[in-house]
């Protein structure tokens, strides 16, 4: 017995159609059989901007390691920060 799916509706907005599929189940809706997989290669991630303070010996220190390898400082603090976190996962790379 195969369930009537029923119509997805249009969204005016991004944030719309978000805030359907954080409360609809995708399951009732969408035909997962004939999905595909699909490659994304120039898909960027979602970023926030924060504010962070930071000792000064600790981002002197992270200026002159960032120096050192001539790259931004605040990349080498994001690589840092992710490395611990995936780290803390247990999902290292």
């Amino acid at each position: 017995m195969t369930k009537a799916r029923k119509s997805i509706p249009k969204f005016a907005t991004e944030s719309d159609g978000r805030a359907y599929w954080e409360r609809e189940d995708s399951i009732a809706d969408l035909d997962w059989g004939r999905a595909e997989r699909v490659r994304l290669p120039n898909l960027q991630p979602s970023t926030t901007s924060i504010s962070l303070r930071l000792p000064v010996g600790l981002l002197d220190a992270s200026k002159i390691a960032a120096q050192k390898r001539d790259a931004p400082y605040q990349s080498l603090i994001k690589i840092w920060l992710a490395e611990k976190v995936d780290k803390g996962r247990g999902t290292a790379a």
